[in-house]
């Protein structure tokens, strides 16, 4: 549980209502793709709470990103799609939707693998400050924090989620 001033999330009870979202989404061809790192996290593990066959997809931004310059390749993760994106109904996942400039450089990448037949955004919290009119249709938790601040997934361990706040 992560509290900060009047802030407090629990990223593990959020994780129970996203699984409740995510399956409510799913179709007989479903694919989970999580952006690396702490969608990811969350697509491995829907991929197993669900049951479902086949491994998760994981999906980079850094190729794509409007800030390549300043940041290249610092994200952390590779793109690894085990499976046919042609035609794919797609969930992508996210820790923290805040101004939709990750989704919109995943969306570019994914696009370079393939043409899917309808792409989804779930986040574990939407955090509003959108720049671009992106909109998850399933989010656990919408909360407000100030342009100074960042909220990030953490994961210990035990595989057990956490949230941090950090002041900038």
């Amino acid at each position: 549980m992560s509290i900060h001033g009047n802030l407090m999330l629990d990223a593990e009870s959020l994780y129970t209502e996203l699984l409740k979202g995510v399956r409510s989404m799913l179709t007989p061809s479903t694919r989970l793709v999580g952006i690396t790192s702490g969608g990811a996290w969350l697509a491995t593990r829907l991929q197993k709470d669900l049951g479902l066959e086949g491994e998760a997809g994981s999906i980079s931004s850094a190729m794509h990103r409007d800030d390549f310059a300043q940041r290249g390749l610092a994200d952390g993760g590779q793109t690894k799609l085990p499976f046919e994106v042609n035609g794919a109904h797609l969930i992508v996942l996210d820790d923290v939707l805040y101004t939709g400039r990750t989704i919109r450089a995943v969306l570019n990448e994914l696009f370079d693998y393939g043409r899917p037949a309808h792409v989804q955004l779930a986040v574990l919290v939407d955090r509003g400050g959108r720049e671009l009119p992106i909109e998850a249709q399933f989010a656990a938790a919408r909360v407000a924090l100030p342009a100074t601040q960042s909220l990030a997934l953490t994961k210990d361990e035990n595989g057990q989620f956490n949230f941090s706040v950090e002041s900038e």
